[in-house]
């Protein structure tokens, strides 16, 4: 059933990405697909995530007609490591979605400007070092009321008496 129920907010979330923040100037460098993403896998863990963020990259691919898997690649190594860090750090710190949307927001830009470079595309790099400011900004404050929300949908699973996480041998 998390499936599903993820399945429907991220593709929401992709539309409300591509239908209304595109359309306004100053919000096109924000990007509430990818905090849903990083707040699913923060909650879900690191498969989940991986296995969402190829969906949904998969998805904003074929919508903006973009060269296909460039979304897809980024979106999966983000899902996947931020869901590392929720399994493997208390995901019920206050820092933890703040942490992992600034951290994943500049690496995503830089990764999709290397993949662009590698390709063969164009990648102007002053580009992204002038929007990536605006960009982290709006993605932060999107973070408290998007991780909010998901988090409602997305309750911790508990087993016992005890939130599930990795356990680290040693």
């Amino acid at each position: 059933m998390d499936g599903l129920k993820a399945a429907l907010v991220l593709f929401i979330a992709s539309l409300l990405q591509l239908s209304v923040l595109t359309e306004y100037r100053s919000l096109r460098t924000a990007s509430v697909v990818l905090v849903a993403l990083l707040s699913l896998a923060l909650l879900r863990g690191s498969v989940f995530g991986a296995i969402a963020g190829f969906g949904t990259g998969l998805l904003l691919d074929t919508a903006t007609l973009g060269t296909l898997g460039v979304t897809s690649l980024l979106m999966t190594v983000g899902g996947f490591w931020i869901g590392r860090y929720g399994e493997t750090t208390a995901r019920d710190r206050f820092h933890a979605p703040y942490v992992s949307v600034a951290v994943v927001t500049g690496l995503y830009s830089f990764g999709q400007l290397f993949l662009q470079f590698v390709l063969g595309e164009p990648a102007p790099g002053s580009v992204v070092v002038h929007a990536l400011p605006l960009g982290l900004l709006l993605n932060l404050l999107l973070t408290l009321p998007v991780y909010g929300l998901i988090r409602r949908l997305f309750p911790p699973v508990v087993i016992g008496d005890r939130v599930r996480e990795v356990r680290l041998l040693g």
